[in-house]
């Protein structure tokens, strides 16, 4: 069984790991050893922490296989985003230039630098090892994070973001950044990414241009990705976009990848979620679908997939996903559907 719980101190190895087999492009989570351990340090004090309204927390979780004890995978959420460190974005609108004169209408799309998204929420940081990826193991990772904000709304913004991964290709160059880089910042996609990632962002805010760009001026290649995820990214894009997320317009500012959000309570997940005790039997019948399941905890937090039964107003749960989740007769749950009716 997968177990989802938050980051040790002592997880700092695995979480190096996935770091690096993570790549160019995963800005939050720099092969640093110094931020990697600064990020499980401020995840740690997040989940110690008595919150009675979102601020600069940041929640750090992992995958664990329990049978080796593997951490398999990440997943993260920040409470409030660009509180202590700018958060940009480029906004895709558009501007009409016309002459009523000449008889001349065009309509024509712009890139504009913005912090529009400051204070929300985001959801950030998934990741799955690849010996991990099967079952239901990518949704569990990416889903259990509705059911603890929706558990514990008040150290959560309204709005969710997530930011999803654009266009690169293997040596971690980007069209959208390749652009940018010649005729503005001398300095290629994977060192802009790195220094973002380690909280160097003043030199976005110094030579990023001060001005609308307009689209058609840039190079082809770089407007064909704008808005465009990365090949790996778009299972995890598909899965935001079945729970209600959407692009509105902005897109990251070095690939051009887009950002999708949602309101918390119109979250598919999260809105169908229910609250249960529970009674903990030593058998339990397999169910024709399983459920995501998590305790009512935050420092011992714990999220499963497993299967449930019900009995009037209790939750029907077997011996060992209730280890797992460290409850017992009488205590809460919150759990969702795996899947959903189309």
């Amino acid at each position: 069984m997968k177990i989802i719980r938050p980051i040790h101190r002592d997880d700092y190895s695995s979480l190096h790991e996935i770091a690096q087999e993570s790549g160019v492009g995963f800005t939050s989570l720099p092969v640093n050893e110094i931020l990697l351990r600064s990020k499980i340090d401020k995840s740690v004090q997040a989940f110690a922490k008595d919150v009675t309204e979102p601020s600069d927390e940041s929640y750090l979780f992992v995958m664990e296989d329990q049978e080796t004890q593997d951490v398999v995978g990440t997943s993260g959420i920040v409470a409030g985003v660009g509180l202590d460190d700018a958060f940009y974005h480029y906004h895709l609108s558009k501007v009409v230039h016309a002459s009523r004169e000449l008889n001349i209408y065009n309509t024509v799309d712009i890139l504009t630098l913005c912090n529009d998204y400051t204070g929300v929420s985001e959801i950030c940081t998934l990741f799955l090892r690849q010996n991990a990826r099967e079952g239901l193991n990518g949704r569990l990772l990416s889903k259990f994070r509705f059911l603890f904000m929706m558990e514990h709304r008040q150290r959560f913004a309204e709005i969710i973001i997530a930011e999803m991964r654009g266009i690169n290709d293997e040596n971690g160059q980007s069209p959208f950044w390749q652009w940018l880089e010649e005729h503005f910042f001398s300095m290629d996609f994977p060192t802009a990414d790195y220094l973002t990632g380690i909280g160097q962002k003043q030199f976005i805010a110094e030579l990023m241009p001060k001005y609308p760009i307009y689209v058609s001026l840039l190079s082809k290649q770089a407007q064909a990705v704008i808005g465009q995820v990365h090949e790996k990214t778009k299972p995890a894009l598909q899965l935001l976009e079945q729970e209600g997320f959407s692009c509105r317009g902005y897109v990251d500012i070095f690939d051009a990848g887009p950002t999708v959000e949602a309101n918390l309570k119109h979250i598919r997940s999260a809105q169908a979620s229910r609250k249960m005790q529970i009674k903990v039997t030593d058998e339990i019948k397999e169910s024709q679908s399983d459920f995501f399941v998590i305790n009512t905890k935050v420092e011992d937090f714990r999220g499963v997939c497993t299967s449930l039964d019900f009995e009037a107003e209790h939750a029907i749960i077997g011996q060992q996903a209730a280890d797992a989740l460290g409850v017992s007769n009488g205590d809460n749950i919150r759990f969702a559907p795996t899947h959903f009716r189309t």
